[in-house]
């Protein structure tokens, strides 16, 4: 029999003074009142109530028990109260990590506009390379642009939706070694990307003519995109690097974009977090907010923007 419940039990049989009148309160049946509070006084060896025809009183073991029992379950009550505004009401801080190249306008907007519509939610913003680990970093969740199947199976991937990369290169670079004509001229060039992305051995580039592979040759690494973006300005090769970010370098002539009407690396931006169940309601929210774009355009082409049909709720998905 359950402890707790015949806790409640005898704490209302106390305060209604009778099994019935307690019975009626629970909603139960006083025969299952009487047993409940028999539970407790076989664990207890104890007798708790003086019953009679008319009328229950407590025992002096009974008063005890009661004043002890009461607080336990009021205290249990203001707890799961308290964790059930966790669960509803979006508040605290909300930590989580995300690639450098989320710092931008867009991204700082839409962090302000979800702020305004939750102001009690408070943001601890990671912007790193590495890939963070969610548990021992203390995070909510992460932003990646990973292949899922790569994840650690613990963990849940929710695809928020897709970002472009431009290729980018120095004039004084191409200048050197040529500039391609054809994207299958890109096999070989110097390459500077993501450390986060040096599993990628081959990069997939989508063309005029649908999607090419492409063999770089890495002759940098960093977890730093504007590391990345200066080295490309000194001419030390070829850079992949969200359009926004390489606006004004293109247009003050330090980097030239490659293929610009057709050329783009594309990646799928995931929320990884590690668990859909029991999910409190700031990342809950904020997921969505970030899959629904917020009606800003954003960093990235969102999922619920593209005309794939309706998505299923992945909170309501089976474990």
């Amino acid at each position: 029999m359950d402890t707790l419940m015949s806790l409640r039990v005898f704490c209302t049989v106390a305060e209604a003074k009778g099994f019935a009148a307690a019975a009626d309160r629970l909603g139960i049946s006083p025969a299952m009142t009487s047993k409940h509070v028999i539970h407790l006084e076989g664990k207890l060896a104890t007798r708790l109530l003086h019953r009679t025809s008319r009328h229950v009183s407590l025992t002096e073991a009974g008063v005890l028990y009661f004043q002890q029992a009461k607080a336990l379950l009021d205290g249990l009550d203001e707890v799961e109260a308290a964790m059930a505004n966790v669960t509803v009401v979006p508040r605290g801080t909300l930590r989580f990590s995300a690639p450098v190249w989320f710092a931008n306008t867009n991204f700082a907007r839409m962090v302000a506009k979800f702020s305004s519509r939750y102001p009690d939610v408070v943001f601890d913003i990671d912007l790193t390379g590495r890939i963070a680990n969610l548990v021992e970093d203390g995070l909510d969740l992460a932003l990646r642009t990973v292949d899922p199947m790569s994840l650690d199976p613990s963990l849940v991937a929710r695809r928020l939706g897709d970002v472009s990369f431009q290729l980018a290169a120095a004039p004084t670079y191409l200048d050197r070694v040529g500039r391609p004509s054809r994207i299958s001229d890109l096999n070989g060039h110097a390459l500077l990307r993501y450390n986060a992305m040096r599993d990628y051995q081959h990069v997939i580039i989508e063309g005029p003519n649908g999607p090419e592979t492409v063999g770089f040759r890495s002759v940098m690494e960093s977890s730093n995109d504007t590391m990345l973006q200066l080295a490309a300005i000194e001419g030390m090769g070829i850079v992949f690097l969200p359009r926004w970010m390489i606006e004004q370098e293109v247009a003050d002539g330090r980097l030239e974009i490659l293929f610009p009407e057709s050329a783009q690396i594309r990646r799928s931006i995931f929320a990884v977090y590690p668990s859909r169940k029991y999910l409190s309601a700031k990342v809950r929210l904020f997921i969505e907010f970030l899959v629904d774009g917020a009606g800003l355009g954003g960093p990235f082409r969102t999922a619920r923007r593209e005309s794939h049909g309706p998505r299923s709720d992945p909170y309501n998905d089976a474990e």
